[in-house]
């Protein structure tokens, strides 16, 4: 079952930088991300949702060795190939998986104006690796749908840390 996490933070550099450091962590096998999103809240109260997600890379792949394969058998791969990938691309440039958008619009709304949060599907981490890592950035959850428990101890150790560094 995974998790949703979503902690605020003072600005969209900030969430951006933590985002890069659980791509690290996700290469590290340390945690595995199902979706993140970037929510901003501008100024003037907009909020935008920023979704660095690769489902249009990975449905044109997909579509380029089944239109490849497919090719074959009419004896046209790199027609099939041009095809499977420009269809895949499309559909998983359509497909949308992971946290609903609505949902994340509406966190936006209780952003601090100029505020950021980096909203996460986690379906498995190692929380002795990935909580110290992003405990350094000044930050707090705002929803999740982790036991109390576990919410608890990310929230003191972000808070720990802060301290540590007053």
């Amino acid at each position: 079952m995974s998790n949703l996490i979503a902690i605020a933070y003072k600005d969209e550099d900030t969430a951006k930088e933590v985002l890069g450091v659980l791509g690290r962590l996700q290469t590290e096998h340390s945690i595995e991300l199902e979706d993140a999103v970037i929510v901003t809240r501008s100024e003037d109260g907009k909020v935008k949702l920023n979704q660095p997600s690769k489902t249009a890379a990975m449905g044109a792949t997909g579509g380029a060795l089944w239109g490849g394969l497919i090719g074959l058998i009419f004896l046209a791969p790199l027609l099939g190939m041009a095809v499977g990938a420009a269809a895949g691309g499309a559909a998983g440039a359509l497909t949308d998986v992971g946290v609903d958008d609505k949902f994340m619009k509406e966190l936006g709304t209780k952003l601090e104006p100029g505020g950021a949060a980096l909203i996460v599907l986690v379906s498995r981490s190692t929380p002795d690796k990935v909580i110290p890592e992003i405990s350094k950035y000044e930050g707090h959850i705002i929803q999740s749908s982790l036991s109390d428990e576990a919410e608890k101890q990310l929230q003191d150790a972000m808070a720990g840390e802060r301290a540590a560094a007053v």
